[in-house]
């Protein structure tokens, strides 16, 4: 591998304050929207691969500027050109998404409004080096690894670190704070492979279920400092190697930690910093920071609502107003992932932080120039959704007992009841 070699786990303190917190002028926009993608006609069968290749390399070049890519399990992700505002991002994205869909039609394909698979069984249709160690490593522990690569979709929201160290402190902390709430309110993934798992966001169970040394919220772990570059160091460095990148065939697993292999005790050459930028992709926190903060914790949602996630999150960090609202909103939940996964908005304590940051997002969004058309989205999410303590997952609910009245709650592959 090349790059420099880290000589001891200073190197990787050093390399994370460089590298994973920029600081600068805040402002700009990113997101990367996940679909599930079915046959139109027979939405429960498996789709072909060479169908969605196709769309692929028909989407080499979209008009907003995002970047199409393939997922394990054939869903599509776009990854949005970074944005110097909020409407910016909204507008391209979204030539982009229409674009998207006409390309899916042709190829008689179309998105799921949900972030899990609701009927199809775990299939892994795309092949790598880095997916097949991956899905070995999971393997490991159980069937929720190959559900999470192959049956589950997002929308991350990627906003700059900080204007300094101090601001990069008060948007780390704020983040996650408000992570178990707005995942609440976004939950949008209660049924998976034909079963009602208990959980209105199955997808978030799912990730709960992995290997917690690179799942759990770093905040959490006990290694938080109040300097959230030395957390994130001590955190990779505290998480096991998931594949070891070799010429002509990848091992999966090496039994070791980073820290472990900084500090010789695994018998090989140590890493690289090329190694250590590798495994930092291979850990997945509901935030993570890869120079800009990456908000990993919110499901997928039904047609016409992935704005909403993206200006909610982006006014309660880009204003600091919204933000110490929000803060004070969340204090009391800034835990409660499990029952914001479980139990969305049925919550009460979180349904009251939800109507909080909500009411905060929205006085905040004119502040940052959001155009009428996206304010409106916000608010009738708002209406119809957080004041009545509701979120994505209770419409899928509701669908589901009109066409079958005595729906039973099964428990997921990866529920430990």
């Amino acid at each position: 591998m090349t790059g420099r070699l880290l000589a001891d786990c200073e190197s990787v303190h050093g390399y994370v304050v460089r590298i994973c917190f920029k600081n600068g002028p805040p402002g700009r926009v990113g997101a990367e929207l996940e679909w599930l993608v079915a046959p139109r006609a027979q939405p429960r069968d498996h789709i072909q691969l060479r169908s969605v290749e196709n769309v692929c390399s028909a989407a080499a070049s979209l008009p907003g500027g995002s970047r199409m890519t393939l997922e394990p399990g054939g869903q599509v992700e776009l990854s949005s050109q970074v944005a110097p505002d909020l409407n910016t991002c909204w507008h391209g994205l979204q030539r982009d998404i229409d674009t998207l869909d006409r390309l899916l039609s042709r190829q008689h394909l179309v998105r799921l409004s949900t972030a899990i698979d609701p009927w199809r069984q775990p299939v892994r249709h795309v092949s790598s080096p880095r997916y097949d160690a991956m899905q070995d490593y999971f393997d490991r522990d159980g069937a929720a690894g190959r559900v999470m690569m192959t049956s589950t979709a997002a929308v991350q929201v990627n906003l700059d670190a900080g204007l300094d160290p101090a601001d990069v402190r008060r948007r780390w902390g704020l983040v996650h704070a408000i992570g178990p709430t707005l995942l609440a309110a976004f939950a949008n993934s209660p049924v998976h492979a034909g079963r009602l798992t208990g959980w209105k966001s199955t997808r978030q169970r799912v990730w709960q279920a992995l290997d917690p040394a690179r799942v759990t919220a770093v905040t959490a772990t006990a290694s938080v400092t109040e300097d959230p570059a030395a957390s994130w160091a001590e955190y990779a460095l505290a998480a096991p190697v998931m594949m070891l990148r070799r010429p002509g065939r990848w091992l999966p697993a090496p039994g070791f930690t980073f820290r472990e292999w900084v500090n010789g005790a695994a018998g090989l050459e140590r890493p690289t910093e090329d190694d250590l930028a590798y495994h930092l992709t291979t850990l997945f926190p509901p935030v993570r920071p890869r120079a800009w903060l990456e908000v990993r914790y919110l499901d997928a949602q039904p047609p016409g609502l992935w704005p909403v996630p993206i200006a909610v999150v982006t006014a309660l960090l880009e204003d600091a107003t919204a933000g110490d609202r929000a803060a004070e909103a969340t204090e009391p939940v800034c835990n409660r992932w499990r029952e914001a996964a479980r139990l969305g908005l049925d919550d009460p304590p979180l349904a009251r932080a939800a109507a909080r940051c909500f009411d905060a997002a929205l006085d905040a969004l004119p502040r940052l120039g959001a155009e009428p058309g996206l304010l409106s989205m916000v608010g009738r999410f708002v209406e119809r959704c957080v004041l009545r303590q509701r979120c994505p997952a209770d419409g899928q609910l509701d669908q589901r007992s009109m066409s079958d009245p005595r729906p039973r709650t099964e428990r997921s592959c990866c529920d430990d009841g």
